[in-house]
């Protein structure tokens, strides 16, 4: 008998893990019957429950990443998650401010989310984002292809000005010092916090 069994994966946040993770789980004989980030569903012919559990967890740690035990874990994982999402397909543009998205998205009051994000993580959901889109912002001055200006527009920044302060608090010096510099330093998704 097939067993299906679904997990929800701490910190996967890069679409280049999931092939790694996907051709490990196959050669130990597990079946990946779809990996998105965050959320993996396995199936295997004659295993046990245990037995899956257990070469899952040995493949995930061995690449850096953990099982979310509780419901709270994957609210907060589910809240990163739609939150990197947002920031592959720009312009930015939400009809709604950040809170009523996650709210709508989850189906969960904001509040809840916020509480158990900032318990989880030591921050909040907003300086979360923040962080994000700076690291988004980043990889657009690397690129060399837009002005400051699209970049702004470009991540729904209400003017450059708010988003040169933000950077500027964020990362130490100023988009322009950033674009000159000749190390450019960036976080990985997985290690914003």
């Amino acid at each position: 008998m097939d067993l299906q069994k679904e997990f929800w994966i701490k910190n996967m946040v890069c679409n280049r893990c999931l092939k790694v993770i996907k051709q490990e789980l196959e050669e130990l004989g597990v079946i990946v019957l779809s990996l998105e980030l965050g959320k993996l569903l396995v199936e295997a012919s004659n295993k046990t429950d245990r037995n899956i559990t257990e070469n899952v967890t040995k493949v995930l740690h061995s690449n850096g990443f953990e099982i979310v035990e509780s419901e709270e874990d994957m609210l907060v994982e589910k809240v990163k998650i739609i939150l990197m999402e947002l920031l592959t397909e720009l312009p930015l543009y939400l009809k709604v401010n950040t809170s009523e998205y996650l709210s709508l998205t989850l189906h969960r009051d904001y509040k809840i989310l916020s509480k158990l994000f900032s318990k989880n993580e030591n921050t909040t959901i907003e300086k979360y984002f923040i962080k994000l889109k700076i690291e988004k912002v980043k990889e657009l001055i690397q690129l060399r292809q837009h002005s400051f200006s699209d970049i702004a527009y470009m991540l729904d920044y209400s003017s450059i000005n708010h988003l040169s302060r933000q950077f500027k608090e964020i990362v130490g010096m100023s988009m322009t010092d950033y674009k000159n510099a000749e190390d450019w330093k960036r976080n990985f998704y997985d290690e914003i916090i």
